[in-house]
């Protein structure tokens, strides 16, 4: 019996998933019996934000103060110790099943009109399992009487099937980086180019001793058109894809992830934190408009 949310199961042949109702989190990723995302107790909230849907802003607000329309917006610090408001406000949302088939299921929440947010948007997430792994959809929609702006991430923690953190590679289609207070995560300088940098993973690089908790952009898209980034182990590894409007990844390296210990988040985003204060990369959504872009993870050889 789970205390905290549904968890909805996909397969397809030997790909199998299973999504938390709380944050529309996946929970399990398994391809051929072996795992590419971390997983936790299906009684559990997603721990560290372990895979949830970060909308309408992903990473942090400083503050939670942020400007529309030259009226002052004050959201819930929801990262107190911080004084920050984190990771948007369907985090812990019960998502609520909209279609659903054997190897596909979409869920969908209201962010509705409240303190720090005055324009009513509708969100959904389609997870999909197919033989290379999973492909996740994400649409926003201006169910309000005014444009807004608006980010989307999400928070998976990818792994190497069995491979442990500390003896896999990270190889990331980011550029540039922006650097942040160490103490509120929030951006004290541009984007500046890593080339050449302890922050330059554009060529594979070992993760052991490596501690981050970055926000990368400039992610270009491959030959194909999308955005890569790969953690690899000794047999194998897990590639994190993305349509290029996320061209933002951060990097988070922590220590104490539940039953794991140390792991490794690759949290695709569309904008950089604080996005809501300095602009950077946010969308603007016309009354009655919908955005969509899809992010994926699968298997390497």
């Amino acid at each position: 019996m789970t205390v905290n949310g549904e968890q909805f199961e996909i397969t397809d042949g030997p790909v199998r998933a299973v999504i938390n109702e709380v944050g529309a989190a996946p929970r399990i990723l398994e391809i051929g019996g072996l795992p590419y995302l971390e997983t936790y107790p299906d009684e559990h909230t997603p721990p560290m934000g372990c895979g949830a849907v970060l909308v309408p802003w992903p990473n942090r607000v400083g503050g939670g103060r942020w400007t529309y329309a030259g009226e002052t917006q004050q959201l819930a610090l929801t990262e107190p110790a911080r004084g920050n408001a984190s990771h948007g406000l369907v985090r812990y949302t019960s998502w609520q099943p909209e279609s659903r088939s054997a190897a596909e299921i979409t869920l969908g929440a209201d962010v509705n009109v409240q303190p720090g947010w005055p324009v009513r948007l509708r969100t959904t997430v389609t997870y999909r399992v197919h033989a290379e792994g999973l492909t996740v959809t994400h649409t926003v929609a201006n169910r309000g009487h005014r444009e807004i702006p608006f980010g989307v991430g999400a928070h998976p923690y990818p792994r190497a099937g069995a491979a442990a953190t500390d003896d896999c590679t990270l190889e990331l289609a980011a550029t540039t980086a922006v650097e942040l207070d160490p103490e509120r995560k929030i951006p004290t300088s541009a984007p500046a180019p890593i080339a050449g940098t302890d922050l330059d993973f554009r060529t594979a690089r070992p993760l052991r001793g490596v501690e981050l908790d970055t926000a990368f952009g400039g992610c270009l898209p491959a030959e194909d058109g999308l955005v890569h980034h790969l953690l690899r182990g000794q047999d194998g590894g897990v590639e994190l894809w993305a349509d290029p409007v996320f061209s933002w990844v951060q990097v988070y390296t922590p220590d104490g992830f539940p039953g794991r210990g140390r792991a490794v988040a690759i949290e695709p985003m569309t904008c950089p934190p604080d996005a809501l204060n300095n602009g950077l990369d946010l969308i603007t959504l016309e009354p009655g408009q919908t955005w969509s872009a899809s992010w994926g993870i699968r298997a390497v050889g």
